[in-house]
């Protein structure tokens, strides 16, 4: 087949996406190839409510952290309205503190001169591009931000972080400090991204493996065929995820 991105009816990547296939290939056939209706845990609901509190709080220098956390809290309420995660109550019970820690860090930068912008990265022999959105950058003082929620602040980046935030600065210039701010209730720390090459080479690789995974077959059932869900894993935490997954697997 000459594009089997087209033919499993996929327009791009991002780094979610491919990071997503490295750690969950069963979740990766789930959503994307047989489209299957699944749902992520309170957890990934927390880093999006987290992220609009601390956004509202670097785009308002007045408001309160108060005010910023109860931006959180809605938005947190919106996004779990009708999520059964058992841990929704403990990752809401964090979102006050997180939200005060990421306006800490953040707003000695001042105001940011965008959010949420795109970026889209084009690799030789890849059918799609890879696209990703960065949560802050300062372009007057060169700095790029991803803004991470976690219970346990890591003494370093993470790999799956720093293959999606190297796009981010791959794309944005030789001229941008690419970092990672990384909140918990507790505490906070922001760390700057080294050899971005290096880590876009790795992204780059997996989406190219990702293209030779899909062009096995046309059959979506036959790729699901090859994965094997960990149903153990944080990814089948909701129900619907693990009903999913049984229905085409059966265990």
């Amino acid at each position: 087949m000459s594009n089997p991105f087209e033919t499993h009816g996929i327009e791009h990547l991002s780094p979610s996406s491919c990071n997503l296939f490295t750690s969950a290939p069963a979740v990766f056939v789930l959503q994307k190839l047989l489209k299957r209706n699944t749902s992520v845990g309170a957890a990934a609901h927390r880093g999006t409510s987290v992220e609009t509190g601390v956004a509202y709080g670097l785009t308002n220098p007045g408001a309160t952290p108060d005010e910023c956390a109860t931006k959180a809290h809605e938005q947190f309420a919106q996004l779990t309205a009708l999520n059964s995660d058992p841990r929704r109550d403990k990752e809401h019970d964090g979102l006050s503190d997180m939200v005060r820690w990421g306006l800490r860090e953040l707003r000695p930068y001042g105001v940011p001169t965008s959010l949420q912008g795109k970026v889209s990265h084009t690799v030789e022999g890849l059918a799609v591009p890879i696209i990703g959105f960065y949560d802050f950058e300062w372009e007057d003082k060169g700095i790029l931000v991803d803004l991470k929620t976690t219970h346990a602040l890591p003494s370093q980046i993470s790999g799956p972080h720093a293959r999606q935030v190297a796009l981010y600065a791959a794309v944005r210039g030789d001229n941008i400090s690419p970092r990672i701010t990384y909140c918990t209730s507790k505490k906070v720390a922001t760390y700057q991204l080294e050899n971005v090459r290096e880590h876009l080479a790795a992204l780059e690789k997996i989406a190219l493996t990702v293209q030779r995974f899909l062009a096995i077959s046309s059959d979506p059932m036959e790729l699901a065929s090859l994965v094997v869900p960990d149903t153990s894993s944080f990814y089948y935490s909701d129900p619907i995820t693990r009903q999913a997954a049984y229905e085409v697997w059966n265990i």
